[in-house]
């Protein structure tokens, strides 16, 4: 794709920008296989792959310039503000809302912050759309002192943009390197975005983990349920299982699901979730690396952060009956090293989903069971 910010040298952030797309879907396949090795009996499915353009469902941008003329993007080397409203990676209905949300910011007299001087308030903007192309916003604030100002103008916001949800205001009182705080004021009568996939409707509040590019994520969870009915286990234990994406879809008649997530916010989306869709699942709120479920389960999902499983988790897994595992992984690095740790499950099938296209990340699949590597390759 095109990108006149990355042309420029303004925006670096995606860093495959003008490469053909099916060399860099390619050249990450074979990075990834690479990277994971040589296993045997492991067979690769071919790369799942995105849109190359607009497929962005979060957008996170970075506020700065003036009241009267904010810039919404990132932040130069200088602290100065470049903006990015046209970047073509977004989502088509949070791009389309970016203009109003700044010409938001100079109505209601939000003044951006100054990272260099540490004055001013509206630090960023969070756009997440959903498949319908309803829209939650959040603005990260400084300070409670300029919520009164959004308030107000809420209304106005509301019918310039018929398609927002969730509105709230998060506040990061401290000077430092981070998108987010801890405090979350709703200002809306809806808390929740409902993102509706083919198989359930998933409910993303406010700061809750959501996977980027929502059709790949359909694609992966759809895999995901392909190989757990293949397994066609009794009991799924899912952790990590943030708002319960994997969960949801491993749920089947006579199949015991139990999802642990440490977010009490994301798991109390998660029952949402499958009460509204009548899905017998069963959601905890827990420490992954540290859970101890109360019988072996029969499969176990895992959904890690970049770090990886860890030593904890991995030996758990090493040492527990559950003859098969379902790993979902953003860091190859990590994946590798996680099944170093668990040589009595053995990986069978792997897939690359290409989630976040124009960039070397990667997100991969991999189906393990346990017990000796097959003698021939199966085929997903």
């Amino acid at each position: 794709m095109q990108c006149d910010y990355f042309d420029a040298g303004a925006c670096r952030s995606c860093t495959l920008m003008g490469d053909p797309y099916a060399a860099q879907l390619a050249a990450n396949d074979a990075r990834v296989r690479e990277i994971v090795g040589d296993r045997p009996g492991l067979a690769w499915s071919p790369p799942f792959a995105s849109p190359e353009s607009a497929f962005r469902a979060k957008a996170k941008m970075v506020v700065a310039g003036t009241t009267e003329a904010p810039t919404l993007g990132i932040l130069a080397p200088d602290g100065t503000g470049v903006d990015l409203r046209a970047c073509g990676i977004i989502g088509p209905h949070a791009s389309a809302a970016l203009p109003t949300l700044a010409a938001f910011v100079a109505d209601v007299g939000l003044r951006p912050y100054d990272v260099p001087r540490r004055t001013g308030e509206l630090k960023a903007i969070h756009v997440t759309e959903s498949p319908d192309g309803e829209l939650m916003v959040r603005f990260v604030l400084r300070s409670e002192g300029q919520v009164g100002r959004i308030r107000r103008g809420l209304p106005a916001l509301t019918e310039a943009l018929p398609n927002l949800r969730v509105v709230t205001v998060n506040l990061l009182p401290e000077h430092k390197a981070a998108v987010e705080g801890d405090v979350e004021i709703p200002l809306t009568e809806h808390t929740t975005l409902p993102l509706r996939l083919p198989h359930v409707t998933l409910h993303a509040g406010p700061g809750a983990f959501v996977q980027t590019n929502t059709a790949v994520a359909a694609g992966l969870y759809a895999q995901a349920r392909a190989w757990i009915d293949e397994a066609d286990p009794a009991h799924v234990l899912d952790l990590y299982c943030g708002i319960g994406g994997f969960a949801l879809h491993a749920a089947a008649p006579g199949r015991a699901v139990t999802g642990v997530e440490v977010s009490p916010e994301a798991v109390s989306s998660a029952r949402r979730s499958a009460a509204e869709a009548a899905i017998p699942a069963r959601f905890e709120v827990g420490d992954a690396t540290t859970y101890a479920p109360p019988g072996a389960p029969d499969l176990v999902v895992v959904n890690p952060p970049r770090r990886g499983l860890g030593p904890r988790l991995s030996a758990w897994l090493e040492a527990a009956d559950a003859p098969t595992v379902v790993y979902s992984s953003c860091n190859p690095v990590t994946l590798a090293r996680d099944l170093d740790a668990m040589p009595s499950l053995r990986p069978v099938r792997a897939r690359l989903f290409d989630m976040f296209p124009q960039t070397d990340h990667a997100e991969v699949l991999v189906l393990l069971r346990r017990g000796p590597a097959p003698s021939t390759q199966e085929h997903p």
